[in-house]
């Protein structure tokens, strides 16, 4: 009998690490998912209850939208005879050079409008009603950063429409546009948490003046009216100095079709947002100390 030259050898088995395998999922594996999947319930269970009182409520809906038209109008509009300014030379108009202001300006206050009602749920006791039901409480901080940017994202599309309508002039590129829009979604989620860190530490409305002022000194501290060049004296030196100055001035660039300080303005903004974030996951961590 011919013995063949595998009979009387042990099984091989193939290796885990070569191609074609696939490694079982271990319990850490298993338990990281289960993780991710009660954050993510608890984040749309959050971000859904929000955004339904938000827009179902018309003292919250009305505000957020009416707000950033009224401020539109009244610098495009009644501030249009800046345009003949000497050295003022923004190509698409002065409609479009305030449309980027606006459109951002209603970014940031959509974080800080959304962190007001994380601040009245803390005095309702619903927030802490939700701290101790919640079993993965970074979903609460994502659930209303996701609130916030759905909130806003029906304030932008308003706003766009009334700009467009009135006859602003577009040079920028459907690339420039997204870019321009994504510097919006990023002040749209630092100044949601930077709101989420003063609301979760001292959880009542009075925290109001503390999450809008500072937002407005630095919104209004950039070049609003009118480009940098053109500013003097100590708002000079105060607007060159304001990180948002590059987010505004990269802004209006994409609108134009000439884009400029895009890498700062975009560090600024993963900046803010990556520092904010470190805010806000410590004030979590302060309410849950709190009870």
């Amino acid at each position: 009998m011919i013995e063949r030259p595998d009979q009387g050898k042990p099984p091989q088995t193939e290796n885990p690490g070569t191609s074609g395998s696939v490694r079982p999922p271990t319990a850490l594996d298993q338990g990281r998912l289960m993780v991710l999947k009660r954050t993510l319930a608890v984040a749309q269970g959050v971000s859904w209850r929000t955004l339904h009182n938000a827009v179902t409520t018309p003292n919250l809906l009305i505000p957020s939208i009416v707000f950033p038209l009224f401020f539109f109008t009244a610098f495009a509009g009644g501030l249009s005879s800046i345009r003949n300014v000497s050295g003022f030379s923004f190509p698409q108009g002065y409609t479009a050079f305030q449309f980027v202001f606006v459109l951002f300006q209603s970014a940031a206050f959509g974080g800080v409008f959304t962190g007001l009602g994380i601040a009245g749920d803390f005095e309702s006791g619903f927030g802490r009603r939700l701290m101790l039901a919640a079993p993965h409480r970074t979903g609460i901080l994502i659930g209303y950063a996701v609130a916030a940017l759905g909130r806003w994202v029906i304030t932008a599309t308003v706003l766009t429409a009334v700009a467009l309508l009135v006859g602003m002039q577009v040079g920028g590129s459907g690339v420039d546009i997204f870019g321009l829009y994504a510097l919006a979604v990023l002040i749209n989620v630092a100044a949601i948490m930077w709101a989420m860190g003063v609301a979760m530490r001292l959880r009542t409305m009075q925290a109001g003046p503390i999450m809008q002022m500072p937002v407005f000194l630095v919104l209004f501290f950039a070049p609003v009216y009118v480009p940098l060049a053109l500013l003097s004296g100590w708002i000079h030196t105060v607007a060159t100095l304001n990180p948002l100055t590059r987010v505004l001035e990269a802004g209006r660039g994409f609108l134009s079709g000439s884009p400029t300080t895009v890498a700062a303005a975009f560090t600024v903004g993963f900046a803010l947002f990556g520092l904010f974030l470190i805010w806000a996951l410590r004030g979590l961590r302060r309410a849950e100390s709190a009870g």
